[in-house]
């Protein structure tokens, strides 16, 4: 696998890493069983992670992967209830794993470090803490909704979004945050919006790589459906319905899309706070009898109706990752999003549709002319299509991603 080279002893740091999972969980333990194929991997991950990893492990064993767990004591997080507090307690997790990240490396004497999860620049990470060289990401979290679109939100999304602003500002005064910019041999940023806001925190070198991967079961997922029949007739939205994901622009789009034929739809697959705003917007642009809410629907639905869909539109305002363009790639479907944040980074520009950000009536109006295009030409549709999945295989699998990663752990040490 390494072409004779040493393997090497690397410490990786895994907050979130779960079997089976997609987002960060996903990230977390595809990142580490496909490394594990290159190297020697110690992973520490928090103690509520044992039982799935070991229960996986106990069915699928993997050579060279260890797991180190840790947990903050309870007394100090009385308050963590759910997902509340949970970027705090990631904070003072990563405090407390030192004390386990040092006494594993005087027992084992780690070549380099490298930290996978959480997929954020803005939370100190307690490899900064070891003497070792070690690789920092993908991380992300430097992306911000474009000014002028603020205008397009209601007063709880503009205060989101200035917490949201106000919480990253701050991180950059932390002296952790920049002591962990400082020591990281390499950064890897999920945008280019990230790879500014870490060259800003003094990092010594860093690359823009897209944290999303995809398993071959999942890239070869999509060759077993058979499209169902609205195959074609409807354009399509996936994720929760939050203010940022930009849906509404989306839906504004659709409404000006005049070469459109009346029989064609808008599906939204989701739900969340912005669905009645969205469906009352639908009623008021006059199309709401084109416009279907489907709602939380099983995995299996939704990956056929990927496949089946004109394209998968995906004008998220600021988003590190992006897994359902990850998917549509490998589902051979193109994808319409702003050149932007992590899509900007995921989806080749033969692959779909990138628009860039300027200003809502500029992408309102850009939107709608890519949908009509593609709607209107089945050869750019295929051709489209066909770029996609070919980039998805050949980019975006995580053995590809391992054997990258790899490439840059030998670097970093200088092998």
């Amino acid at each position: 696998m390494n072409s004779g080279k040493k393997r090497l002893r690397v410490l990786v740091s895994a907050y979130s890493c779960l079997p089976g999972r997609g987002s960060e969980p996903g990230v977390g333990w595809n990142s580490v069983k496909s490394l594990a194929a290159h190297h020697d991997l110690w992973v520490l991950t928090r103690e509520n992670n044992r039982s799935a990893i070991d229960e996986e492990l106990a069915l699928r064993p993997i050579e060279r992967l260890n797991f180190l767990y840790y947990d903050s004591p309870k007394w100090l997080c009385w308050w963590k209830k759910g997902s509340r507090g949970v970027q705090l307690y990631y904070y003072l997790w990563q405090l407390g794993a030192i004390g386990v990240a040092r006494k594993a490396h005087q027992e084992i004497g780690f070549d380099l470090g490298h930290h996978v999860t959480f997929v954020k620049y803005w939370v100190p990470s307690f490899l900064a803490f070891l003497d070792i060289p070690y690789l920092w990401g993908p991380v992300g979290g430097g992306e911000s909704t474009p000014r002028g679109f603020h205008k397009t939100f209601n007063w709880r999304g503009k205060i989101y979004e200035w917490q949201r602003s106000t919480a990253r500002f701050l991180a950059h005064l932390d002296p952790l945050v920049r002591l962990t910019a400082k020591r990281a041999s390499l950064a890897i940023a999920t945008s280019a919006e990230t790879a500014d806001a870490v060259k800003r925190l003094k990092v010594k070198r860093c690359k823009i790589m897209t944290q999303v991967g995809l398993t071959e079961e999942e890239l070869s997922f999509f060759d077993r459906f058979e499209p169902d029949n609205n195959a074609g007739k409807y354009f399509l939205s996936i994720g929760n319905l939050l203010h940022w994901k930009g849906f509404h622009l989306g839906l504004e789009a659709f409404a000006q899309a005049k070469t459109l034929h009346q029989s064609h739809e808008y599906w939204f697959i989701g739900d969340g706070p912005q669905r009645r705003s969205l469906q009352k917007m639908a009623g008021e642009l006059g199309v709401a009898d084109r416009v279907r809410f489907l709602g939380k629907i099983p995995r299996q639905q939704v990956l056929q109706h990927l496949k089946g869909c004109i394209a998968l539109l995906h004008p998220s305002l600021h988003e590190s990752g992006g897994f359902v363009c990850a998917e549509a790639l490998a589902a051979g479907t193109p994808v319409i999003c702003l050149d932007h944040g992590g899509p900007g980074v995921l989806v080749p520009p033969n692959g779909g549709v990138l628009v860039e950000a300027t200003n809502p009536t500029d992408v309102i109006k850009k939107i709608s002319e890519a949908m009509a295009n593609i709607f209107n030409s089945v050869d750019l549709k295929k051709k489209l299509g066909k770029a996609a999945q070919q980039h998805a295989n050949k980019n975006l699998g995580w053995e590809e991603k391992a054997k990258m990663f790899s490439k840059l752990y030998y670097e970093i040490v200088g092998h």
